[in-house]
């Protein structure tokens, strides 16, 4: 029979893995403190459910409010699993308001021509800048709490314009749809990183 002595020196390499075996099984039994989270679930505490009411525009352009709210809970809708409720059902409001909508010329076609002796030079802006500025902040239903809050979130995209208004309103509106997206995705990060 080997005396204790002899076991821990002749085995030394078992009772290494296997204390290494037992201390790694130990960490995945406690976890370290850090869990894993699907993709769209909040971190930290839950969150359930969500409001977001129509953000009001302070700006000229109409029917934009309407657009950048769709945009806004479309984002959540396809990547998270947190419901849209109302106002009254949900555990954190999600408000804000479109401050500003400006557009600025960005290119321009100029013509020159002479009309009864005189010379005319005409400057016809082909393209204008639009940016959008846009507050929003989350706040805890129950307690009031703001959670996150931004006031200067803002986005900038480029647009064509035609001789047809129509085609250029288009073009407009496209403009804007491009800015609420980022803007939206924006939103959803700041929101769902925050839990």
């Amino acid at each position: 029979m080997r005396s204790a002595k002899n076991l821990f020196n002749h085995d030394k390499p078992v009772l290494s893995l296997f204390f290494l075996t037992a201390l790694f099984c130990c960490l995945l039994v406690t976890g370290c403190g850090y869990r894993f989270r699907g993709a769209g679930v909040p971190r930290g505490v839950s969150l359930d459910t969500i409001a977001i009411p129509i953000f009001p525009s302070a700006s000229s352009f109409a029917g934009y409010e309407a657009d950048f709210t769709r945009i806004l809970r479309e984002q959540f809708i396809a990547h998270s699993r947190v419901r849209i409720v109302t106002k009254e059902n949900a555990q954190a409001v999600l408000s804000g308001k479109i401050n500003s909508i400006i557009t600025d010329p960005l290119t321009y076609s100029v013509t020159k021509q002479t009309i009864h002796g005189f010379d005319s030079t005409d400057a016809v802006t082909s393209s204008r800048k639009m940016r959008v500025r846009v507050e929003a902040k989350l706040t805890d239903k129950d307690t009031g709490t703001i959670i996150w809050q931004d006031a200067s979130l803002t986005g900038e995209a480029s647009f064509s314009v035609s001789s047809d208004p129509l085609r250029t309103r288009y073009d407009q509106r496209r403009a804007f749809i491009a800015i609420a997206q980022d803007l939206a995705a924006r939103i959803y990060s700041k929101t769902m990183e925050r839990f």
